[in-house]
């Protein structure tokens, strides 16, 4: 079957093992000085390791690959204790996978082991950092005085979204590209007038959106049939975020074309960095 798995880039991998805690499913081992998945049916593809890479080694792929199978992942985390049943159960609750939590908890009752108690007010953040809850402090930001302003969209182009976007629309030839992350556009308050503005916008979510590699086919047949004359990138600052590059570079390999991106990496608070 075809799903998200963990994809580790032996080139950055130093080996330090820094993700290796932060899998309790047991999916990761430090073999050979580095980082190596030793087995698809351990890995749940929902990227806690990633937070923990100094090195951007980790990122997640839709590839062929086992089942990940919550079952036998339970028999690792048992052996390994009460701390990292509980890490694992506040990891599924903190992606929202509720069948795998209830398959977990289901494995617990069976053999006769107490459930960890997630209390509500507990963080259940698993320490990646594109799912790490943070307040932002915008107050400054929000005492000006903006009632009188009123902001015009730049758009130039509708639909936006990869999925939906015509390789063959007319507008994409002779085109400035502007392929943005989805959260950009939420993260930076003059999305509009620094990156929309005279470009082509297409968005995508190199996370959680399914199909990668139509993604990568679809932006291949845009930069083939089409005169692009610049490619702006906009990324959030999050690891998970810049598989964004890797579909745009992956594309223009597989159209022939040679790279012309310009990346603009944006923070959580707003600003380009």
């Amino acid at each position: 079957m075809k799903r998200k798995i963990i994809s580790i880039d032996e080139d950055k991998c130093n080996g330090c093992g820094q993700c290796i805690p932060n899998c309790p499913e047991g999916a990761l081992q430090i073999i050979d000085g580095k980082a190596r998945l030793v087995s698809d049916l351990f890995c749940d593809g929902l990227g806690e390791c990633i937070g923990h890479c100094p090195e951007d080694a980790i990122s997640v792929e839709e590839r062929e690959a086992e089942p990940y199978n919550e079952k036998k992942v339970m028999d690792n985390i048992i052996k390994a204790g009460p701390n990292t049943i509980k890490a694992h159960l506040k990891h599924l609750k903190d992606h929202g996978e509720e069948e795998y939590f209830n398959k977990a908890v289901e494995v617990l009752r069976e053999k006769d082991i107490s459930v960890p108690e997630l209390a509500h007010k507990e963080k259940l953040a698993c320490g990646c950092p594109s799912t790490m809850a943070q307040s932002l402090n915008n107050q400054e930001n929000n005492k000006a005085d903006t009632s009188a302003v009123s902001v015009c969209s730049q758009l130039n182009q509708w639909p936006v979204q990869l999925k939906l976007v015509n390789p063959y629309a007319p507008y994409l030839d002779n085109a400035d590209l502007l392929i943005a992350a989805d959260c950009c556009a939420y993260a930076y308050g003059n999305f509009h007038q620094k990156f929309i503005k005279d470009r082509i916008t297409i968005i995508l979510c190199p996370k959680l959106d399914i199909g990668i590699e139509q993604y990568i086919e679809k932006l291949a047949l845009i930069f083939k049939n089409n005169t692009i004359k610049s490619i702006t990138v906009a990324r959030m600052e999050v690891p998970c975020c810049g598989g964004i590059e890797k579909i745009v570079e992956a594309a223009l390999h597989q159209a022939g074309r040679s790279s012309m991106v310009k990346l603009n990496v944006i923070s959580v608070s707003g600003e380009i960095i």
